[in-house]
């Protein structure tokens, strides 16, 4: 299965129901988090509502099953057990596995299609092997439990930019999901006011190869999508390179002063394909 979600994933609390639909409204998918957003007494009320939503018999449930993920709890834990059993009885099967660390940790998950979360030491170590699973659709990654499983203080510098660790772990999950031919999900923009600095980091994220990214607030939806989303410029420079391509009929050919061969033209490909 290729995952086709996104670009702006929106994060929300399970237990919070009266928001669900505003999230799926809002964005181009929506996570439903059985995991950090809810508190341990109430993941079992967290769990109530996804099913409460449901309907009765012989209606549809209220979200989209295409444009819904739950983020389920650590594989081996007792919630992890409370969330399949959960799930079993909806029609959602896109999973977001929180603290991905192992293939074995796929391996429970034969049913689902699965976001592999890998936000741990363990887990961005071991991403090649979790991405090569055949139940996963699509890798992310997370700072902040990374810094804090390696008893760090913080993933950001005070100007704002990803501390030398955390940037290795974001190219290394991505690395790890395009070598096994899987979509890259970018992680969180923590800073809600600042929609500039999310900005750029969700172009950076689109230019890097990342499928999409994640959010956690709704004010941070049309950031994400304008980044990316080519400009009409972009689309049209896109269009006319790949034309001249074809009239050219050779591998490597001149256009406007430049060189192109394959790399070039698959990124104008890149171009036409997030403008669909």
């Amino acid at each position: 299965m290729t995952f086709v979600m996104g670009p702006a994933l929106l994060f929300c609390p399970a237990d919070r129901p009266e928001r669900f639909q505003k999230a799926a409204e809002r964005a181009d998918a929506v996570i439903l988090d059985l995991e950090d957003a809810v508190a341990a007494p109430d993941k079992q009320r967290a769990r109530g509502a996804i099913l409460a939503q449901l309907g009765g018999s012989g209606e549809g449930p209220e979200l989209d099953p295409s444009r819904t993920i739950i983020r389920i709890n650590p594989a081996g834990t007792e919630d992890f057990e409370k969330d399949l059993h959960c799930l079993a009885h909806t029609p959602y099967r896109t999973v977001m596995l929180a603290k991905a660390e192992s293939a074995s940790h796929l391996r429970a998950l034969p049913d689902f299609h699965v976001i592999a979360l890998c936000e741990t030491a363990a887990g961005v170590v071991h991403a090649p092997a979790i991405a090569a699973e055949p139940n996963v659709v699509a890798m992310m990654w997370g700072a902040e439990d990374l810094l804090a499983s390696l008893g760090g203080t913080s993933s950001r510098n005070d100007d704002g930019g990803y501390r030398a660790v955390a940037l290795h772990a974001r190219s290394s999950v991505l690395l790890a999901a395009g070598a096994a031919g899987k979509q890259a999900v970018d992680a969180v923009y923590v800073n809600i006011p600042d929609l500039d600095g999310l900005a750029a980091e969700a172009r950076d994220a689109a230019a890097s190869g990342f499928g999409s990214k994640a959010c956690i607030h709704p004010s941070q939806v049309a950031a994400v999508r304008a980044a990316y989303a080519p400009s009409g410029e972009d689309i049209a420079a896109a269009t006319h390179l790949l034309e001249a391509a074809k009239e050219a009929g050779t591998g490597v050919f001149q256009y406007q002063g430049r060189m192109i061969d394959g790399p070039i033209l698959r990124h104008a490909e890149s171009v036409l394909r997030r403008a669909r």
